[in-house]
């Protein structure tokens, strides 16, 4: 019984293998195996257990499909670029051992009437095929709002497509919407997911936390960190990733394991510039 057991665990921990996209999905769905944790984010409380609720209920999905109850699988993640919304795609995929599919919009929206809502009908096929997280980013260029001036009537009949699609949509693959633009959406969509989170920039007690994150591998006893801190205030999550990457790359080249303040301040300084 016990190496039965041991066995079950094995195969719930394998990885999803991969589909790869063939055909005409090669040019509408990007793929790849993310082995991002949710432990290499930084997040407040409330989007972290938002998250640990969905991986929860994604991970003991068939007893609440027993019960007839269904998991949350439609997410819509909104905010500011920077903020986290693609890193927690790749997380949830990490997570999950599932693999990662990108909708390129480049390849799934063109100027053909009814050209756009037939490639759609492919992603939600491969969606319904080959479970995954699917990611839809910059959301609002499908999910615009209906009535708005400058809506087309193609664009129109996209979202109505799209929504179609998301209401007969049964897969157990997760879809999720990232967008800056909230406030540009259809509100018809918000009910159709299951979670909406908003992310923002790190506040102060976080910018701490991603900077300790970061530099974790250097030395950085003497780094003033409220002067650091009070440099990188209003930035988002992945610029200060990249500043504290920059400081990193200098501190290598001259032969230093640690990180003093001058030069993560002026990594922090030429990031905020941009």
């Amino acid at each position: 019984m016990i190496d039965q057991a041991k066995l079950r665990q094995r195969e719930v921990s394998r990885p999803v293998p991969i589909a790869t996209p063939r055909g005409e999905l090669a040019g509408l769905l990007a793929v790849s195996y993310p082995k991002t944790r949710l432990s290499d984010m930084v997040m407040d409380d409330d989007i972290q257990g938002r998250l640990k609720r969905i991986l929860r209920e994604q991970r003991g999905r068939e007893k609440l499909l027993s019960h007839g109850l269904q998991p949350r699988r439609k997410l819509l993640l909104t905010g500011p670029p920077g903020s986290g919304k693609t890193m927690t795609a790749s997380a949830l995929a990490g997570e999950l051992n599932l693999p990662l599919y990108v909708i390129v919009l480049d390849g799934l929206i063109t100027k053909f009437m009814g050209e756009t809502a037939a490639k759609l009908r492919l992603v939600f096929n491969a969606l319904a095929e080959n479970r995954g997280i699917y990611l839809f980013d910059e959301f609002d260029a499908i999910g615009g709002e209906r009535s708005g001036r400058n809506d087309v009537g193609e664009i129109h009949r996209v979202l109505n497509s799209f929504l179609q699609f998301m209401e007969q949509d049964e897969s157990s693959s997760l879809l999720i919407g990232a967008t800056n633009h909230p406030q540009s959406l259809d509100r018809a969509l918000f009910r159709r997911f299951d979670d909406v989170i908003e992310y923002q920039h790190p506040s102060n007690l976080l910018v701490r936390k991603v900077l300790e994150n970061r530099l974790a591998m250097f030395d950085t006893s003497s780094l003033d960190w409220k002067v650091s801190a009070a440099a990188a205030d209003g930035m988002s999550y992945a610029d200060i990733t990249q500043a504290c990457e920059s400081a990193a790359k200098e501190a290598i080249l001259n032969d230093m394991d640690r990180i003093d303040t001058h030069t993560l301040v002026v990594a922090l300084e030429e990031r905020q510039g941009r």
